[in-house]
């Protein structure tokens, strides 16, 4: 064979090795049924049910902190997060949950909220101005 040949052998099983290594690690995004059914560390998305209480009591255990959440499916589940709750956990359009289930509850280690913008189309106030001279 000639050296470049072997050279170009060796790129391509390198850059295969690559793609294999990225896509293998990348993390999707689940619901609490898939959580159930793989019992491993997981991302999960969905919305804060508005009409259940959160539970919260820093005086009590300041790392304790449980809500319920529905996720893309419309599921609901049971949600404890062991830090502080989250400051505006009520406002979020969104929330993002990496962690396990363990039985029916979702055990959270990490909470990524989406907050409504500031700056929304329907709030956006135009003004004219004209110049005079």
């Amino acid at each position: 064979m000639k050296k470049s040949s072997i050279i170009l052998i060796v790129i391509i099983a390198v850059a295969i090795s690559m793609i294999l290594v990225i896509y293998t690690d990348s993390s999707t995004y689940s619901t609490f049924t898939e959580a159930k059914e793989k019992q491993t560390e997981l991302y999960v998305v969905g919305v804060l049910n508005k009409e259940k209480a959160l539970h919260y009591d820093p005086v009590k255990d300041a790392n304790h902190f449980s809500f319920f959440m529905y996720d893309n499916d419309s599921t609901e589940c049971q949600v404890v997060f062991n830090g502080s709750k989250p400051q505006d956990i009520e406002r979020s359009e969104q929330i993002v949950l990496t962690g396990r289930m363990d039985g029916n509850i979702f055990h959270a280690s990490k909470i990524l909220m989406k907050c409504p913008s500031k700056y929304n189309k329907d709030q956006v106030e135009v003004i004219e101005t004209t110049a005079s001279l």
